[in-house]
């Protein structure tokens, strides 16, 4: 079964079924992410389910926020966006348990999963067979993933519409697929974190977040150049908190001025 593989307890991502954890995570040791001072960790969904849960939080019309407590890997949370061609999941989370099952099956199930990056990947095979549901991945980071799926599609190219209404850019950067979700008719943006909000209420461009290594000007430029294209009034990145309200469009393209200066000699 899928939903039996080892988790990373670093970054969240399931592994096939296998008696013994992996003696590696691909995503850990690559130099986006990290491996913990006192070794690679792993538990399992059993364990993870035994003492977390996930949390619902309404953000605005048509858009709710999973998060798992108390936090878990990353950290980041998924967002379930409710539309009237159907419900979306941006991004995933390690946990999915009959109570999170429970509740999204009350709200119309999932109809669409999309992920921005890989550092996002979790257990998305077990969402999308949960949902029946297709997984959609960017294509230049199909390499990323750990546990095939018949229910995994990778697109291809600079846009993507998972639903009637919404859009998926790529953006590159973070990762080659890194990728935003906007959603025009509530003019909101959802970031993962190809781009994360600071906590000055402006947006950083990172290659590595944990380590701190930013995108270069020209990468950054260019990314701002496709986000200029798009009108959205909020964002919200991966984690709580994170996000800009007011005029969210403007002040990601007084980031990108900023990203660029700040790397320009």
């Amino acid at each position: 079964m899928h939903h039996q593989g080892f988790l990373c307890a670093t970054c969240g991502i399931q592994y096939p079924a296998s008696e013994t954890p992996p003696a590696h995570c691909d995503i850990c040791e690559d130099e986006r992410q990290f491996v913990p001072v006192e070794g690679q960790q792993w538990t399992t969904p059993g364990r993870l389910a035994a003492g977390h849960s996930n949390t619902f939080r309404y953000l605005a019309e048509g858009l709710l926020a999973i998060s798992t407590t108390p936090r878990f890997a990353i950290g980041q949370r998924a967002f379930l966006l409710r539309t009237p061609h159907g419900n979306l999941l941006w991004d995933c989370l390690s946990l999915l348990d009959e109570a999170t099952r429970d509740i999204l099956d009350g709200l119309g199930g999932v109809d669409a999963i999309v992920l921005s990056h890989p550092h996002y990947f979790s257990t998305m095979a077990a969402w999308g067979e949960t949902f029946d549901c297709p997984v959609y991945v960017h294509a230049a980071d199909r390499d990323w993933v750990t546990l095939p799926s018949e229910r995994l599609h990778c697109w291809e190219g600079e846009q993507f519409a998972p639903l009637p209404g919404l859009e998926v850019h790529c953006l590159g950067g973070h990762f080659p697929g890194a990728s935003v979700l906007h959603w025009p008719a509530r003019r909101l943006l959802l970031s993962g974190d190809t781009l994360l909000v600071t906590p000055d209420r402006m947006a950083s461009f990172m290659w590595s977040y944990p380590n701190n290594v930013p995108l270069d000007a020209t990468c950054v430029a260019a990314m701002g150049e496709r986000l200029s294209r798009l009108e959205f009034d909020s964002l919200y990145s991966a984690f709580a908190g994170r996000e800009i309200l007011l005029e969210a469009d403007r002040v990601v393209a007084e980031s990108v001025q900023r990203h660029c200066r700040a790397l320009t000699p």
